[in-house]
């Protein structure tokens, strides 16, 4: 199995700080030559909200945003 460290650099969707975080990847997936898109949820350590940030496994960010918790289905009232 392939492992690597990537160095991730973004500004917070929420307070526009810059973040840093160093995220450890593994997988089969990380040896083939085509194109891998990898996600990972962060805290800021500046306001605490959670980002969801989409990288390539060499250290590019594709995207930041809020993350949002799934929704549970509520029960119906009939």
């Amino acid at each position: 199995m392939t492992e690597l460290e990537v160095s991730l650099d973004f500004a917070c969707h929420n307070c526009c700080h810059p973040v840093g975080v160093t995220v450890r990847c593994a997988g089969a997936m990380l040896t083939l030559t085509t194109k891998v898109l990898a996600n990972v949820v962060v805290p800021c350590p500046n306001c605490g909200d959670l980002i969801d940030v989409t990288f390539d496994p060499d250290g590019t960010v594709h995207a930041v945003a809020p993350h949002e918790a799934p929704r549970l289905p509520e029960p119906s009232v009939n």
